[in-house]
């Protein structure tokens, strides 16, 4: 399937690269950078003895600057980002990228600096200090989570000397991922013409009505990425060697370690939730065998795990999807219908596919503006409508914090708190199609794209942590070959998926385009989305009890995902998310759509 579909603007943000606005924000940013320097090299010397008062003036300065530094660069960064994953042939865009990112590691030193001094401070004189003095007091979560932070750096010289080599490291190889896989295409049949289709838009075939298409795609696809398999998979070793080297160095526990602080929880709720998804895997086996049968097979082929079911003749233009989404958006809250009729508006939406473009979808913050900007790649299929008011409800939680006057520090949400505006607002579009169905092959229709997602998200984002374990574990001894990777890729389908899929058709190569392996700062980016899948589903199921009172305290929420640990946050609602009893509540409103499935 294919629309036509926009493009986004950005011309409000700076009217081009070689614009003089553009070019005089990154002189400005440069110079908040060496007065950051000036400042922090003088107030640095104050420790945990220093008069309270002046220790608070000297932390509230500091953010301040922060804040500053990372408006600013959260702007630029953005901006530039719109060109580089819109095409990737673009020389301009990848070397102000590469300039940009070199002047980053400035940033990235100084916040180290900081980090340290914080550690050296010590949580009882961070804590009267900040009662002296507005600023301080109003980021202490964040100057209290430097503190506890601070163990697990190495010397101020290791961390400078890691800030600067990552850039040739660990970074670069996330960047030839990236670049590879967007510039690839392949000659492929479709509806009788041969096409030049980008690897986004054969991956989308995934979805195709016609079986033979479907298979087609999966070997075309299957021997694209047989062709490139080696250099990704010198990129993955290199991504995972930095990350393995640098977490043994500061103390780290496992590789893991850094990615649950990151993500603010801890292991108590990481294994509560993992182990109620693992109990799951039956229910999902009955879901795969159902739709087996209903395809006339015994067992599905990976082709087959996102196959249309029951009458999917419907295809949305880009117009439609956009008057469905605000529309129900609106039902749920006008504030939220008002901000996607806004965001369509004003063209924050890049939905065209198009060879040199990422695959996938995302969302970014533009601070400077305090807007947001989304891409997908829209072919007119229910689940495309999905990710854009998935991507939509991103931007919604950048505009909750906008909205409260939150600092760029204020705004450091974890993966797992950002993840649940997104699936929130993919909910209210599910719910509201099957709201709407009375022809039983509709309903199927639409419950099927529900399930296809919480496979993803439950079952296959499991063989992903998994993968990656076994990954980092392996990458220790010895560098992996595109073998090894395919190797234990398979196996972990095979220990997720079961004998709900036949094993002789299960997809090896999917570590190749997933960008979140590549991602030298994000280790483990897999489990944060079944956070935020189960809350956000934990969350709506409280919704639906309240109604329209549940809106402020939710947007409340979005609002304080950066000031509160995860647990704390769901504390506000009731919620306890160390015991398993709320993964497996949430899991079973899933399983309640499988029954329904199986009736159909």
């Amino acid at each position: 399937m294919t629309a036509v579909a926009p493009r986004w603007d950005l011309t409000n943000v700076y009217p081009a690269l070689n614009s003089k606005q553009f070019k005089n924000a990154i002189k400005q940013y440069k110079s908040l950078l060496d007065e950051m320097e000036v400042f922090f090299k003088k107030a640095s010397k104050a420790d945990a003895k220093t008069d309270p008062k002046k220790l608070g003036k000297l932390l509230g300065e500091s953010v301040e600057r922060f804040n500053a530094i990372f408006e600013l660069s959260g702007t630029l960064g953005a901006f530039i980002y719109s060109f580089v994953t819109t095409d990737s042939r673009n020389k301009d865009a990848m070397r102000t990228l590469s300039e940009f990112e070199q002047m980053s590691v400035q940033a990235s030193i100084l916040n180290t600096k900081f980090q340290a001094w914080a550690g050296k401070l010590g949580k009882s004189a961070v804590k009267k200090a900040a009662k002296t003095n507005a600023s301080a007091k109003a980021h202490e979560f964040i100057l209290n989570e430097a503190v506890e932070q601070s163990q697990y750096m190495m010397s101020e010289a290791e961390e400078i000397l890691a800030a600067e080599l990552t850039l040739s490291g660990g970074n670069a190889f996330g960047k030839l991922q990236g670049t590879l896989t967007s510039q690839m295409s392949v000659d492929f049949e479709l509806d009788g013409k041969i096409q030049k289709m980008p690897m986004p838009a054969l991956i989308n075939l995934r979805s195709h009505p016609d079986e033979a298409t479907r298979h087609r795609g999966y070997d075309a696809e299957n021997i694209a990425w047989e062709g490139v398999k080696e250099v990704l998979a010198a990129c993955l070793n290199g991504v995972k060697g930095e990350n393995l080297t640098l977490n043994k160095k500061r103390g780290r526990e496992d590789a893991i370690h850094d990615s649950i602080d990151n993500s603010r929880m801890d292991r108590a709720t990481l294994n509560a939730m993992l182990g109620a998804m693992k109990d799951s895997f039956p229910m999902f086996q009955k879901y795969f065998k159902h739709k087996a049968k209903l395809l006339g097979k015994e067992k599905l082929a990976w082709w087959d795990i996102s196959a249309p079911m029951g009458k999917t003749d419907k295809v949305y233009s880009y117009e439609e999807a956009r008057d469905f989404i605000v529309e129900n958006f609106n039902k749920f809250s006008p504030e939220l219908g008002a901000f996607a009729k806004r965001a369509f508006d004003s063209n924050w939406i890049d939905a065209e596919q198009r060879e040199g473009k990422r695959g996938g979808a995302f969302c970014m913050g533009i601070p400077g503006v305090k807007e947001s900007r989304v891409l997908s790649n829209f072919d007119g299929s229910f689940d495309q409508v999905s990710t854009l008011a998935h991507e939509l409800g991103h931007a919604f939680h950048n505009e909750c914090a906008y909205q409260a006057n939150k600092t760029e520090l204020q705004q450091s949400t974890p993966m797992t708190l950002a993840e649940t505006a997104s699936i929130m607002c993919e909910t209210i579009i599910t719910e509201a199609v099957l709201a709407q169905v009375t022809d039983p092959q509709e309903e199927l229709a639409i419950i099927e794209a529900q399930m296809n997602n919480a496979t993803g998200v439950i079952v296959d984002i499991y063989s992903r942590y998994l993968f990656e374990t076994e990954v980092f574990e392996r990458r220790a001894e010895s560098e992996l070959s595109a073998d090894d990777l395919n190797d234990i890729m398979e196996r972990a389908q095979k220990a997720t998926y079961g004998d709900g899929l036949d094993e002789k058709y299960l997809q090896k190569f999917m570590w190749t385009w997933k960008p979140h392996y590549y991602s030298s700062g994000r280790a483990f980016y897999n489990y944060p989305y079944a956070f935020g899948l189960l809350f956000a589903t934990g969350l709506y199921a409280i919704y639906q009890k309240r109604g329209a009172d549940f809106v402020p305290d939710y947007k409340n929420l979005l609002a304080s995902t950066g000031e509160e640990r995860a647990a704390e946050l769901a504390d506000r609602f009731g919620i306890n998310i160390r015991t398993k009893k709320f993964w497996a509540d949430s899991i079973a409103i899933i399983g309640k759509r499988i029954e329904r499935y199986c009736e159909l």
